[in-house]
């Protein structure tokens, strides 16, 4: 007599073999963001550079000016290529966590009325602003859905996820993969009811601003570094020629070059903020995050300090 296996427990073992990541493609996006970081950096460089050996003038504003509007949008490129690496969807009996960088969206089957695909829609998307192939984010008013708000790297395979709140629009790269296992998961029921979780990045900026400590170390790095680009925007003019060099080897240069302090000084700040945190937000690493904010801090007073034996030191 042969051992017969109910239709419902193939019909299980084959939806567990089916859930689980749907993550979007992210080569192309990756590729896009990587190539506009690296001309953005060597365009800084180069303005720097430039910046250095200037003279007080046309050439120094100009330098000064595309060196900023060039370093300005790395920071944002490089967390949209941040996030669009550790981006995914995943999908279970229990709930659909949707995860891009910092925001995380975790929605209960329960709650998600229906997935279908964005070309069933009458009216069409309108996509975000700045929509650079592997970052649509961002939320926008349909006529039709009402408040959508976009997770997705790629417009080709945009999928509508509704839920009371509003509309998610996300890209798995296999599309039809997912919402198969979504109609397959509603079909079997859930396992364990979960709770709606929503996470914003500016959740976490806020979270650690509550703090006392993180506050008097971001605005004594924020005051420090301001306080130095002044100073030496008001040396340059006044002092044609500083003392730089290293290991006791002074040489005469044009104070101009003196503008690659500050600007140090500042991306090392930034770069560290950040670094903070990311470390910030789980409650282990938070130790780790306040010494890196305090070590930017530092690092900041102490590029300070060395304007200051620049500038009094004689040529």
């Amino acid at each position: 007599m042969q051992n017969s296996i109910p239709h419902s427990s193939f019909q299980l073992l084959n939806f567990r073999m089916n859930v689980g990541h749907f993550p979007p493609s992210k080569r192309r996006g990756m590729l896009v963001h990587g190539t506009l970081i690296l001309v953005l950096a060597v365009i800084a460089a180069v303005g720097f550079v430039f910046l250095s050996r200037a003279e007080v003038g046309p050439i120094f504003l100009a330098s000064l000016l595309a060196s900023l509007l060039a370093f300005a949008p790395i920071p944002f490129l490089g967390y949209r290529a941040y996030s669009l690496w550790r981006a995914d969807y995943h999908l279970d009996r229990d709930s659909l966590a949707l995860s891009w960088g910092l925001r995380v969206e975790d929605i209960p089957l329960t709650d998600i009325e229906w997935i279908r695909p964005a070309d069933d829609l009458t009216h069409a998307l309108a996509l975000p602003s700045f929509p650079l192939p592997g970052a649509l984010l961002g939320v926008r008013r349909h006529p039709d859905l009402g408040i959508v708000e976009f997770l997705a790297s790629d417009r080709k395979n945009l999928l509508l996820v509704a839920t009371a709140k509003r509309v998610f629009v996300i890209s798995p790269e296999h599309p039809a993969a997912l919402a198969q296992t979504f109609a397959r998961a509603t079909e079997l029921g859930s396992l364990m009811p979960t709770e709606a979780k929503s996470v914003y990045p500016s959740f976490v900026i806020t979270q650690a601003w509550e703090s006392a400590l993180a506050r008097y170390l971001w605005l004594s790095g924020i005051f420090v570094n301001l306080g130095l680009f002044v100073w030496v925007s008001l040396v340059i003019p006044s002092t044609p020629q500083v003392a730089l060099g290293l290991q006791g080897a002074l040489e005469a240069v044009p104070s101009t070059q003196l503008i690659l302090l500050p600007v140090a000084s500042l991306l090392l700040f930034i770069a560290g903020w950040l670094a903070g945190l990311y470390f910030y937000r789980w409650d282990k690493e938070r130790a780790l995050a306040f010494i890196v904010w305090g070590s930017g801090t530092l690092t900041s007073l102490l590029f300070l300090i060395a304007v200051m034996f620049v500038v009094t030191t004689p040529v």
